[in-house]
């Protein structure tokens, strides 16, 4: 009865701390291994994402995001509300005309770009509600308006450069319009159409079809370089593979999306594919010209806006025609 433990009770006791002692080192054994075994997988991954971004030139993860983010609101603009697409465009064409318009600035040639981002937002409601005779419209007073704005600088001591470059000022600021507003609009025309836009999401799919097909057999099979003066990184191989992917996909949305022959698909998505390599070819010459690597940096993994439209503008023009014909 004097409160000292008996001796089968002091085994006990220190059976259990031993038990808990164990229990407790092979948690902190195995934390150890697993934070071990973590930081291996990051490294590798790590080590796989550089090999990636030196190859491809960009941030594969943050470009797929971003990608996701974009198809989403454009199902969101074109399925559910598609006045929505309006607000897409707009903000789509206000980016892509001030970054082509700012590129322009780096070769010496001044686009005046409050009048030019001006005139590209303002055009797609008036495609929108007016037709292919409001896109006609807008563009035409769009080059009119940056003509003028820019024969006003002229006047201004500040701003006032030879005729020469004057000239080449005014090509360069009808090019912004040719190239992004009237393009650009032909979607907007085409969305705004009964069932159009079916045809809108079927083109820009194909269009993306074609630079992942284009961009994944160029990263597995690439060889033969394309256009090594103007886009170093395309190859035939890749192209061979775009062409595949579009003429695959064409069929399928053909078939599935906008109710047409499987012939169809394969001429339709045969166009697009050449429009969008087209496209991309033109824009990295534009660049190139320029000087730079890409038109901005507001995109992560992307570059700019203009480089994600630059297969999809001129293929817009192509489907417009196509829904003309056939829609």
């Amino acid at each position: 009865m004097s409160g000292v433990p008996e001796e089968g009770q002091s085994d006990a006791g220190g059976q259990d701390r031993t038990a808990r002692d164990d229990f407790r080192a092979q948690v902190t054994a195995r934390k150890a291994d697993l934070e071990r075994q973590f930081e291996a997988s990051k490294a590798q991954f790590d080590e796989a994402q550089e090999r990636i971004k030196a190859r491809t030139g960009r941030n594969l993860i943050v470009a797929i995001l971003i990608g996701l983010v974009f198809g989403g609101a454009l199902l969101l603009s074109l399925l559910v509300v598609k006045e929505l697409f309006m607000l897409f465009a707009v903000v789509i064409a206000g980016f892509a005309s001030y970054e082509l318009a700012q590129a322009l600035r780096k070769g010496d040639l001044r686009v005046p770009r409050p009048p030019t981002v001006a005139v590209a937002v303002i055009a797609v409601p008036v495609a929108y509600y007016g037709g292919a005779g409001g896109q006609f419209l807008a563009v035409v007073a769009g080059v009119a308006i940056v003509t003028a704005w820019r024969l006003v600088e002229q006047a201004l001591p500040s701003r006032r450069t030879d005729g020469a470059a004057l000239g080449r000022d005014l090509a360069a600021g009808a090019f912004v319009q040719g190239y992004v507003t009237f393009l650009a609009t032909f979607a907007v025309v085409l969305t705004a159409a009964d069932g159009g836009q079916w045809w809108t999401l079927a083109f820009i799919v194909l269009a993306v079809a074609a630079d992942t097909g284009a961009y994944a057999f160029g990263l597995m099979f690439g060889k033969h370089k394309m256009a090594p003066v103007i886009s170093p990184k395309k190859t035939w191989e890749g192209f061979a593979g775009g062409a595949a992917t579009s003429l695959v996909a064409g069929v399928l949305l053909a078939l599935f999306m906008l109710g047409e022959p499987w012939w169809f698909g394969l001429v339709f998505g045969g166009a697009i594919f050449l429009t969008a390599t087209l496209g991309d070819l033109v824009e990295s010459l534009v660049k190139r010209d320029i000087g730079i690597k890409d038109m901005s940096s507001w995109l992560p993994g992307h570059g700019g806006f203009l480089d994600r439209l630059d297969s999809i503008l001129p293929s817009a023009a192509v489907a417009f025609v196509a829904f003309r014909l056939f829609g």
